[in-house]
């Protein structure tokens, strides 16, 4: 049997906190942040959780996470 395997960009992106959420940095905060409001980038700082639907494929990406 091959071994399973921690996707790597997974492994960077996203942690798992200790309630079973997983947590991933905002996208759209990193380029071109001129012609964007002040309003919009505020709004973008700080990480959120990983929407439940998307556990699945959390699960799939990370094996050892415990999710």
């Amino acid at each position: 049997m091959p071994k399973m395997k921690t996707k790597s960009g997974a492994k960077k992106r996203f942690r798992v906190r200790p309630g079973g959420t997983v947590k991933r940095g905002q996208a759209f905060k990193r380029h071109i942040l001129t012609k964007k409001t002040t309003k919009n980038k505020r709004h973008l700082r700080g990480a959120v959780n990983v929407h439940e639907t998307d556990l699945g494929h959390m699960k799939q990406m990370l094996p050892f996470a415990g999710l």
